[in-house]
């Protein structure tokens, strides 16, 4: 985003939160911002980022709210399943069969909210390797911004709600029930490593076999995508590989990463990078003790490259092989892993001469050391003569960097010299029809650039557009938890209500007594079943009627001075009386009726409760 485009409220919002807490969301994309810090303001009943910002001044309790509302932490285990067993089934075998027995397995699990994920690549790499060596060989470091979050993943304690990625086997193996919620063993989270680590401040944490970061990178821009996929490319080890989410695809990042399983969102890191690159990277990590080191490293190369021509090899000032060019690694079966070994491990040291003492008078006289016509067998079995080069390289003080050993092939020279000058008629000849096809070519390779600009552009609009709707559904899906949660509370107090209803039924319907209760203009509100046998009235009918309208066999007017005293004087007072009545069956009766005030939570009187007593005349 251009800075005309930005909204310089919502900057110094943003920057104001940086100063303060130390949270530097510069690099989010900031129409999910927008959308988050809108949402938490509607909360707060607050309209304007400046209002917002003088809201956090006066109220700093806000800022966790805020921090909640900012950093969605969307997860689950295994989430998209057919991705992890990808990973189960092919990359990590492929990082054990390159191991030693006991050497160690390194993972980073990077944005890991509440620790699902981080759960989760544990229980991948316990299936493929065992309990036992998983405890002994395996860390596994789980980094987020968010501490609350961090906190909840430290207790590895998860509802069975949140379980439903796991199936019944892995739940059963790795977890421990207590009541509705499980723990990971404790063996295995041993092995858990949580810390907080902000991807765009903090230094990468270093020789990692695997990297897993997934629907993280969606929210930061594309610069701030850059940097940190430029940390990733230094974290990780030789052939290491990165495990994305289903959102992120790093198409414009194909000279750091290259796709293993598209699907899937696994790349695999490129080690052989030019100069260019490399530098780059280091910058953006940065690492400044890198950046001069490789620095060195590049005028040692330049030194060495410019001095002689075809195979050579160079050896740094601690006697390791640093450089090897294509031909020499060729002549010699020279593989990557030996850079950076020492010489004299090497074949090379001894074969095809001793170079080892003439290194040491290479360095001891300053000069160049020349041995002729040296014989090697190539490994295609053929004889080659070789002129054998060691020249010391020195830097500008005249001090020594290094040495190139060039291996000049000087049996095929005739040969090439005459290939060479027949080669020359050659290129003579065509050179006007090549000269005609290069014009040619030029014109259509503007016209395919052209083209391939725009198929970029278009699809970069539509990467982003798929990471904002991917950001949509997290919030979406966030939202709805949400609701499921206050439904469930609703749910469990609806049948707490519905069990206290019941209760009171029961209560009402097993005295012996008729129980009437009318509210302060004696309007009927409970009418029970005695009641409603004891005078021939369903509760229906009688219950919102005045009670002293009814028509039943009691003299209710009787009861008006009682009734009225109860709601006049304290709530301890009651009232007592017996009245000839005539019940439901027409049968005369003594009536014994109670009158106590009805007590309402706060100590006022709400009304009175009638007790109705039937006792036969004597």
């Amino acid at each position: 985003m251009t800075k005309s485009n930005q909204n310089p409220e919502f900057e110094n919002l943003l920057d104001y939160v940086k100063r303060s807490r130390g949270f530097d969301f510069t690099g989010y994309k900031r129409s999910s911002l927008m959308r988050r810090v809108t949402k938490r303001m509607q909360m707060v009943n607050i309209e304007g980022y400046s209002n917002y910002l003088d809201y956090l001044e006066v109220h700093p309790e806000e800022f966790n709210l805020l921090f909640n509302t900012l950093l969605i932490n969307v997860t689950s285990f295994f989430r998209d399943r057919p991705a992890w067993d990808y990973l189960s089934s092919e990359i990590i075998p492929r990082i054990t069969a390159r191991k030693e027995a006991n050497e160690p397995i390194r993972v980073w699990t990077a944005g890991c909210a509440s620790g699902e994920e981080a759960y989760t690549i544990a229980i991948s790499i316990a299936q493929a390797i065992g309990i036992e060596q998983f405890s002994d060989r395996v860390k596994i470091y789980a980094t987020d911004v968010d501490e609350e979050a961090l906190n909840q993943a430290r207790q590895a304690t998860y509802h069975t709600r949140e379980l439903n990625g796991l199936k019944p086997e892995e739940l059963e193996e790795f977890f421990d029930q207590s009541d509705n919620y499980y723990t990971f063993r404790k063996d295995l989270r041993r092995s858990v490593i949580f810390g907080r680590h902000d991807l765009i401040q903090d230094a990468p944490i270093s020789k990692i076999d695997l990297l897993v970061c997934r629907n993280t990178l969606m929210y930061f821009n594309a610069e701030t995508q850059s940097r940190i996929i430029a940390r990733f490319h230094f974290a990780l080890r030789e052939n290491g590989f990165l495990f994305l989410g289903k959102a992120e695809m790093l198409l414009t990042h194909a000279n750091t990463f290259s796709p293993l399983h598209l699907k899937c969102r696994v790349f695999t890191k490129v080690s052989k990078l030019n100069l260019r690159d490399r530098l780059l990277i280091m910058a953006q990590t940065g690492n400044d003790e890198a950046v001069n080191h490789l620095s060195s490293h590049v005028r040692l190369r330049e030194a060495a490259f410019d001095s002689g021509p075809l195979a050579r090899v160079v050896i740094d000032g601690n006697g390791l092989l640093a450089l090897v060019n294509e031909r020499a690694r060729i002549l010699f079966s020279i593989t990557p892993r030996d850079l950076g070994r020492p010489l004299q491990d090497l074949e090379l040291s001894y074969r095809p001469l001793e170079l080892r003492s003439c290194i040491e008078q290479a360095y001891s006289d300053r000069r160049a050391v020349n041995h002729r016509e040296i014989e090697w067998q190539t490994p295609q079995g053929e004889t080659i003569y070789l002129d054998v080069q060691v020249l010391p390289l020195l830097d500008i003080g005249n001090n020594i960097l290094g040495i190139s050993v060039n291996f000049i092939d000087v049996t095929p020279y005739k040969r090439l010299q005459e290939e060479l000058e027949h080669s020359n008629q050659e290129l003579e000849m065509a050179y006007e029809e090549l000269q005609s096809t290069n014009e040619e070519l030029e014109t259509t390779n503007e016209e395919l650039q052209s083209s391939n600009e725009e198929l970029e552009t278009t699809n970069e609009e539509l990467q982003s557009t798929n990471e904002e709707l991917e950001t949509m559904n997290e919030e979406l899906q966030s939202t709805n938890e949400e609701l499921q949660t206050v439904n469930d509370e609703l749910q469990r107090r609806s049948e707490e209500l519905n069990q206290t209803n019941a209760f009171l039924e029961s209560i009402l319907t097993s005295l012996k007594g008729g129980v009437v209760v009318v509210d302060r203009d004696l309007r009927v509100q409970i009418w029970n079943h005695k009641a409603q046998d004891l005078w021939g009235l369903r509760t229906e009918e009688a219950l919102g009627q005045n009670f002293l309208n009814l028509d039943i066999g009691l003299p209710v007017e009787k009861l008006r001075q009682p009734m009225r005293i109860c709601l006049s004087n304290s709530p301890d007072s009651s009232e007592s009386m017996s009245l000839e009545a005539i019940n439901r069956r027409g049968r005369r009766i003594q009536c014994h009726v109670t009158s106590t005030p009805l007590i309402g939570t706060q100590g006022q009187i709400q009304g009175v409760i009638l007790l109705m007593e039937e006792r036969e005349e004597g």
